[in-house]
C-alpha cells in the first residue's frame, strides 16, 4: 500500500528520480568513472566545484571514507555552501563574468587534470566559464547537471550556452525545473528538493566506477578508510604519503 504522506510521497519521488538515472545514465556514469581511471591512471589529480547546494555533492566525495584519496574541492570563495553572510551574496557570484577563470588560473589545476562541475541549472556564468576555460588548459570535464534547464531557461553566459555544452562527459540528474518535488493545495508553492540526494548518488556511483576500473587494469585505487575503524588512520596515512603530492586538502 502507498505511503501517501508528504514523507512517503518525498521518498518515492526521489526513488523514482534514483531509478532513472540508474536506468538512463548508465552509460554516462561508465564513461565518467573511465575518465576519472584514466586521470588517475596517468598521474593526473582529480577536482571537484559546486556552487551553493550543489556544493553538497561535491564535498560528499572529498575526503571521504570509501572514497578517492585524491578527490580535490575546488573553491571558489564565496560560493562554496551557504556559510557566506548574506546567503544572497553567493548566488549573485555565481553569475559574475571572470570569476572562473580567475579562480582555475590560481588552481592547482593542470593539463591531465579532472575536474568534476556540478550545476543543477548548467545556467549561471560560473560554472559555464570554469568548464570552458578548463578544457583550455587541458583538463577534462565531467559535467552534473539537470539538461532540462537548458530548453527552459535562458542561459546567463555571454555565450548563450549552458555547462553541458562544454564537457567531456555530462550526467543529467533529470531534476525538474525548480527542484521541488511535491505540492499541496494548501502550500503556494512546490517544496520538497530531490538535486542533493540524486546527484551525490550519481557521484558515488562514478566513484564506485572509478575504483573498479582501476582494479580491473591490475592498479589499486587510492581509496581512503574511515579513521572510527580500527586501523583506519594508518592506512590513509599511508595513502597520504603514497601521494602526496597529488592531495590538496592534507598540505
Amino acid at each position: 500500500m502507498s505511503d501517501r504522506t508528504p514523507a512517503g510521497q518525498f521518498f518515492d519521488a526521489a526513488i523514482t528520480l534514483l531509478q532513472r538515472v540508474r536506468d538512463e545514465e548508465a552509460e554516462p556514469v561508465q564513461a565518467a568513472g573511465a575518465l576519472l581511471a584514466d586521470t588517475v591512471a596517468g598521474g593526473g589529480r582529480l577536482f571537484a566545484f559546486g556552487a551553493g547546494h550543489s556544493s553538497l555533492a561535491a564535498q560528499d566525495v572529498v575526503y571521504r571514507a570509501g572514497g578517492l584519496a585524491l578527490m580535490n574541492l575546488l573553491t571558489v570563495p564565496g560560493v562554496v555552501g551557504v556559510d557566506v553572510m548574506p546567503a544572497t551574496l553567493g548566488s549573485a557570484l555565481e553569475r559574475v563574468d571572470g570569476l572562473a577563470s580567475v579562480v582555475l588560473e590560481t588552481s592547482p589545476l593542470r593539463s591531465g587534470d579532472a575536474l568534476v562541475i556540478i550545476s543543477l541549472s548548467g545556467r549561471n556564468a560560473l560554472p559555464v566559464e570554469m568548464a570552458m576555460k578548463a578544457r583550455s588548459l587541458g583538463v577534462r570535464v565531467i559535467g552534473v547537471t539537470s539538461v532540462a534547464y537548458a530548453s527552459e531557461t535562458t542561459s546567463r553566459h555571454t555565450s548563450g550556452t549552458y555547462l553541458k555544452d562544454h564537457c567531456d562527459v555530462v550526467l543529467d540528474s533529470k531534476i525538474a525545473i525548480g527542484d521541488a518535488e511535491l505540492t499541496l493545495d494548501t502550500i503556494p508553492a512546490p517544496f520538497a528538493p530531490a538535486s542533493t540526494v540524486v546527484t551525490s548518488a550519481l557521484l558515488q556511483a562514478v566513484m564506485a566506477t572509478a575504483a573498479a576500473t582501476l582494479a580491473d587494469r591490475g592498479i589499486e585505487p587510492p581509496l581512503l578508510r574511515s579513521g572510527n575503524v580500527d586501523g583506519g588512520h594508518d592506512w590513509n596515512g599511508r595513502v597520504f604519503e603514497e601521494y602526496r603530492d597529488r592531495i590538496f586538502y592534507q598540505y
